[in-house]
């Protein structure tokens, strides 16, 4: 006895939803570019948190967490796209790529307005060095708020501009977001 054929519909899988185009192409997109952009501020915002020497950690935590997961969520889901691996997952990319921007802009959100707040809180210390001398002078005001931290000017700098970067990183993801929510809806 013959063994009855396979139905080819049985066996074959559906062509997964994807309206970006694959290769180097995607790169030309406002997508894709937007995508790098997310790659190349979220990595500065993990190294210029990690330079500050963290002086809230339980706030910066959060902030080291969410731009380090999203910068190498962000390359990965980039590379899927670049190497062309994205059409041969079974999946629906377009609702992959709305949902992920949704939570990463709510992650980065949360990590702009806590580094923010961390920089914020070192309006009451100063530390300044005394006139002729090469001691160093803690002067401290009424703190303003909660949270109360102590850096230098460099410190201070740089967590001004890890602020800066995660705001414009919030933004990129949520335009990215709205893009993809776009092409879900198609």
């Amino acid at each position: 006895m013959a063994e009855p054929a396979a139905n080819p519909d049985a066996t074959s899988f559906p062509a997964p939803t994807i309206s970006l185009p694959l290769g180097l192409e995607v790169l030309r997109t406002y997508s894709g570019a937007l995508v790098c952009l997310e790659i190349l501020f979220g990595g500065l915002v993990w190294i210029l948190v990690a330079s500050s020497n963290v002086p809230v950690p339980l706030l910066q935590g959060w902030v080291m967490f969410v731009s380090v997961t999203a910068f190498f969520l962000s390359s990965a889901y980039l590379t899927l796209l670049v190497t062309g691996l994205a059409d041969r997952i079974n999946t629906n990319w377009n609702f992959l790529d709305a949902f992920y921007h949704f939570v990463a802009l709510l992650f980065y959100f949360a990590a702009f307005v806590l580094e923010a707040a961390t920089t914020a809180a070192n309006g009451g210390a100063h530390i300044k060095q005394t006139p002729n001398s090469t001691d160093t002078v803690l002067c401290i005001t009424y703190p303003r708020g909660n949270i109360f931290t102590v850096m230098s000017d460099n410190q201070y700098s740089i967590n001004v501009a890890a602020t800066i970067f995660a705001f414009v990183v919030t933004l990129c993801y949520g335009c990215s977001m709205v893009m993809g929510f776009k092409r879900w809806r198609m």
